[in-house]
């Protein structure tokens, strides 16, 4: 059975969102670092504030995880979240892909690929 939780994420500038953004993802996106524990397929809010705007409420479902690791690597523990095909999840997808025109392109490494 799929857990529900909340994950709150502020993205203060357009680099911390390129490197967030999940693109590939069916409706989009995040990853979001956390120690919380989830699953594939746990459902999730996420409470998004994007470069101080106002909070959006995005539901969403766990699509990847990056499990707490106790060595140095660079890569940080979280979850990548789907954005679900409702309003929010459009209207999400819609912000960031505006914020991001043009960096989309880019063959600058990300969080996730």
């Amino acid at each position: 059975m799929a857990q529900k939780g909340i994950l709150s994420f502020s993205i203060n500038d357009k680099q911390e969102l390129y490197g967030s953004y999940m693109p590939f993802l069916m409706n989009g996106g995040l990853f979001i670092p956390t120690r919380k524990r989830f699953r594939l397929g746990d459902e999730v809010l996420v409470l998004l504030t994007l470069m101080g705007e106002e909070r959006m409420a995005i539901p969403g479902r766990v699509a990847w995880l990056t499990p707490n690791v106790s060595t140095k690597s660079q890569s940080s523990s979280g979850v990548g979240v789907q954005f679900l095909d409702t309003i929010e999840g459009e209207q999400a997808q819609g912000r960031i892909s505006s914020e991001l025109a043009g960096m989309l392109e880019s063959d600058r490494p990300t969080r996730t690929l």
